[in-house]
C-alpha cells in the first residue's frame, strides 16, 4: 500500500513539473510576443453586413493615413508615442468615413493593453492574450473586429494574400528567438502542438 502511495505522489509531483514548466514556456513565450507587438483593432458596430462593411471601409481609410506616417524603422515605444500623436486624426477620418456612408455612428479610440483571442493574419499566428493596442469602436462595437499589427507593420488590407514582407521578417527574427519566431510562422505539426499548448495555457 505504502508502495501505491509513493508511486502516485511521484506521479501527481511529476504531472506538476510537467505543468509548471508549460506554464512558464507558455508566460515566457507570450511575453515576448507581447513586448514585441503593438496591434490595432477595430470592432464594428453589429454583425449586419452594411455594419462589417463600413468597418472595412474605415479600416481601409485609417491604413491609407497610417501609410503616410510610415511605421517602419520605428521602435515600439516610437509606434505607440505616433498613434497618440495622431489620434484626433485618426477619429477624424473614421467619423467622416461613416458620415459619407450615411451614418451616424459615434467613434471611440483607446490605446491600452487588451486581451485578444487566438488570431491569424496572412501567414502570421499570434496566440490569445494580452497586448498593447489602438482600438477603434464603431457605434456600439459589438460586431465582429478585424485586427492588425501597427508595430511590425503587417496592416494588409487584403487578408488572404497577407504575407509578411522581409524587412518585417526580419525585425521578427532578430526580436524573437527562433522558437518564437517558428510559433507565429511555421505551419508544421511539432510546432502547432507548441502553439496549442500557448493557446491553452492563455486562454482568457
Amino acid at each position: 500500500m505504502k508502495r501505491f502511495f509513493y508511486t502516485i505522489s511521484l506521479f501527481i509531483l511529476f504531472f506538476c513539473f510537467i505543468f509548471i514548466s508549460a506554464k512558464s514556456y507558455a508566460n515566457n513565450v507570450l511575453d515576448d510576443l507581447a513586448d514585441n507587438f503593438f496591434r490595432l483593432h477595430i470592432l464594428a458596430n453589429s454583425d449586419s453586413d452594411e455594419d462589417q462593411n463600413l468597418k472595412l471601409k474605415v479600416r481601409d481609410n485609417i491604413i491609407k493615413y497610417m501609410d503616410t506616417l510610415s511605421y517602419e524603422g520605428l521602435t515600439k515605444e516610437d509606434a505607440i508615442n505616433l498613434t497618440c500623436s495622431n489620434l484626433n486624426n485618426f477619429k477624424q477620418i473614421a467619423e467622416k468615413t461613416i458620415i459619407d456612408e450615411g451614418y451616424n455612428y459615434s467613434v471611440n479610440l483607446t490605446i491600452g493593453n487588451f486581451y485578444f483571442p487566438t488570431k491569424e493574419y496572412g501567414n502570421v499566428s499570434l496566440p490569445a492574450g494580452y497586448y498593447d493596442a489602438l482600438k477603434i469602436e464603431i457605434g456600439n462595437a459589438e460586431g465582429k473586429n478585424w485586427w492588425c499589427s501597427l508595430f511590425p507593420p503587417l496592416c494588409f488590407v487584403d487578408i488572404s494574400a497577407g504575407i509578411i514582407d522581409e524587412e518585417s521578417e526580419e525585425f521578427l527574427k532578430e526580436n524573437l528567438s527562433e522558437d518564437e519566431f517558428a510559433i507565429i510562422t511555421d505551419p508544421s505539426e511539432n510546432v502547432k502542438f507548441k502553439f496549442k499548448i500557448i493557446e491553452m495555457l492563455n486562454e482568457k
